[in-house]
């Protein structure tokens, strides 16, 4: 781990099911190759035991596989750091000044909470628009406001993190990103897309299973539940059970998504708070108004 001087300190958490080790080594070694920052470093293993491990890289052996916002935030406490960042276990950050750029950005840009870079695979297989966190994709390259979340290498403020209450545990996977990301705007900051800061991610296509178009509707419903205000939840909900249908060929698929709706809405989930209106102003200022 790099030691410095200066007040740009990261608490790193690195959320791995110990599945990918090559990959782990590789992402655990480019953060403490950082320069001119101090790293403090935690590796979370979600069912899994962490071992061989760099000296001075801290393990956490969950017993089982939590999820992965609850893996996330059960890291974060056995680290230090006004600055959190979460780095996934096949991501790799390209060069030794990833993070001293996030922390110039964080200083000179106070109304930023959060920060997500651009991702490209190191092979140059071009990636996927869904990985720019904004409705019109456009250039990778320009930088902006976020409106959702690709999640495998996030920075945010410790402070605002706390103030968002941490990643939404019970989504267990799917869109706890965009939950995270409505709640930094909502606590006052701006979520950014830093187009000109590189992390190096393999385009992989995921595997669409039952399970995913379950998790995936509930979480749509759940983020509407947790976030918005009564009257905009339908609307939410309904435009992406419309695209949902028009997307989505596979019966079988389609009947796990609607099982995972009526799922979302006869289970409460917590922690519910209603953004202000201001807050789904700005969104739609942003470009993505909270129905879409």
């Amino acid at each position: 781990m790099a030691a410095s001087t200066s007040a740009s300190q990261f608490g790193v958490v690195i959320l791995t099911m110990g599945k990918r080790p090559v990959e782990l080594r590789k992402a655990i070694e480019s953060v403490i190759r950082q320069i001119n920052v101090d790293t403090d470093i935690v590796v979370v293993g979600n069912g899994w035991e962490p071992a061989d491990l760099p000296v001075g890289v801290k393990a956490l052996a969950l017993a089982e596989n939590v999820g992965i916002p609850a893996g996330r935030n059960a890291g974060v406490e056995l680290v230090s750091g006004d600055t959190l960042f979460f780095l996934d276990d096949d991501a790799e950050l390209p060069d030794s000044h990833f993070l001293e750029r996030m922390a110039a950005l964080l200083a000179a840009r106070p109304e930023i909470g959060l920060i997500q870079p651009r991702v490209v695979d190191p092979t140059g297989v071009v990636a996927p628009g869904r990985w720019v966190p904004r409705l019109r994709v456009g250039d990778p390259s320009t930088s902006g406001p976020a409106t959702s979340l690709w999640e495998g290498a996030t920075v945010i403020r410790r402070s605002v993190f706390n103030i968002c209450g941490g990643w939404p545990e019970e989504f267990f996977y799917a869109h706890e990103g965009i939950d995270l990301v409505w709640r930094v705007w909502d606590s006052g900051f701006i979520p950014w897309y830093a187009g000109d800061i590189d992390v190096y991610h393999p385009v992989i296509n995921p595997l669409r299973h039952e399970e995913f178009y379950r998790m995936n509707a509930r979480n749509r419903v759940w983020l509407a539940r947790r976030n918005l205000p009564v009257v905009l939840e339908p609307l939410y909900v309904g435009s992406w059970a419309g695209l949902t249908m028009l997307r989505v060929r596979d019966s079988s698929a389609r009947k796990a998504w609607l099982a995972g709706m009526r799922e979302g809405m006869s289970v409460r989930p917590s922690g519910r708070k209603a953004m202000k209106w201001k807050t789904v102003w700005a969104m739609t200022k942003a470009g993505r108004p909270p129905v879409i």
